[in-house]
């Protein structure tokens, strides 16, 4: 089992990964919280059935209750949140409590922001169950969404630990898997050509990755993004680096309905975009058609889907956090691994995205 330890000015803490690193959970928590209370799980529908027992049989003589909720983005609504308080108030939750997190990265956001906020904040551990989540929960972004933007309510929380058990990940449908990727795709991206370019040799297929490459990439991710969160806990700076793709990325999965369309599919979609913008307005030399490609093969789409309202996609974007006074702005490449935060103006965004429509990102 690998660990890496995150480090920000105001928390330092693990992160477990490997087979059955649930297994230390137990002694983890005996050493960190002496005075422990009680245990919240908050976890969704689909990972309740397979995982739940698992889980609790690590627990064993610790008091827990566990709260249940949709699945997906559906978790990260007003309602739920709501919901999952009056649980933790019903259930007698104090300040000597903890919360587990226990699921993708919406239960992650949900379960964090949960903590955050309960009797003005509660610790929580990260336990991610999905190739995503080895992302988000990571640095301490927790969140619900608004029906007008995506992670608009929400707060900077560090878990007192990631476990990152890569068993939980083998139960995965396809499609999840192709949302996390993209998030692997783009830490690549953003900071590391050799690691782009192992990707590109030894990554043909998500079906036939293999314990050792999986374990691999995951680690590496959760580095690269662990380096740069460690410089700039609150997005002040380059943190917003790790956005690169998620501008257009959000705005598409806002306008198919939070779930229609995945993060990491909506993601992929939006890389593409950044990195065409990326060649026309800071001369970036990368081989789109070998990229795209290689999306492709891995099973994704990298059209702009042809329903979707340019004028209500960039007024999306307009909404985005990175934004200041209504001007949109991009993480774009200037060299591969070198990310540039630029403004973008709008009749810019609008004539790329028209052609993007028309030409499927070629």
């Amino acid at each position: 089992m690998d660990s890496v330890v995150i480090t920000t000015d105001s928390h330092s803490y693990p992160v477990y990964i490997g087979e059955e690193a649930v297994k230390e959970l137990n002694s983890f928590v005996d050493k960190k919280y002496t005075d422990l209370t009680s245990i919240l799980i908050i976890t969704d529908e689909n990972v309740g059935k397979l995982y739940l027992d698992r889980l609790e049989s690590v627990l064993q003589g610790k008091k827990i209750s566990v709260k249940t909720v949709p699945a997906g983005e559906r978790a990260k609504t007003f309602e739920v949140y709501f919901d999952c308080l009056s649980y933790a108030l019903e259930n007698k939750l104090d300040r000597k409590s903890l919360i587990l997190s226990f699921g993708g990265g919406a239960v992650g956001d949900l379960g964090g922001f949960v903590a955050a906020t309960y009797m003005r904040g509660i610790p929580f551990i990260q336990i991610p169950t999905t190739i995503l989540a080895h992302d988000s929960a990571v640095g301490g972004k927790v969140a619900i969404n608004h029906p007008l933007g995506k992670n608009m309510v929400g707060s900077f929380y560090q878990p007192d630990a990631v476990i990152y058990d890569l068993q939980f990940l083998k139960s995965l449908p396809d499609r999840e898997r192709r949302s996390g990727f993209a998030e692997v795709i783009k830490h690549a991206l953003i900071q590391d050509k050799s690691f782009y370019d192992w990707l590109l040799e030894n990554i043909s297929s998500l079906d036939h990755v293999t314990p050792e490459q999986q374990k691999f990439f995951l680690t590496k991710g959760i580095k690269i993004k662990g380096a740069i969160v460690s410089q700039d806990e609150r997005e002040m700076g380059i943190r917003a680096y790790l956005n690169f793709g998620h501008t257009l990325g959000h705005a598409i999965e806002a306008e198919a309905g939070y779930g229609g369309i995945s993060h990491g599919e909506s993601v992929a979609v939006g890389m593409v975009f950044a990195i065409q913008l990326s060649q026309s307005m800071l001369g970036l030399s990368f081989d789109t058609a070998q990229f795209i490609g290689w999306l492709k093969t891995l099973g994704y789409s990298t059209d702009l889907p042809e329903n979707m309202s340019v004028d209500r996609l960039v007024a999306r974007m307009k909404q985005d956090k990175k934004s200041v006074a209504q001007m949109v702005r991009f993480v774009l490449l200037g060299k591969m691994g070198e990310p540039v935060l630029t403004e973008v103006p709008d009749k810019v965004i609008k004539n790329h995205l028209i052609n993007f429509q028309k030409t499927g990102g070629m």
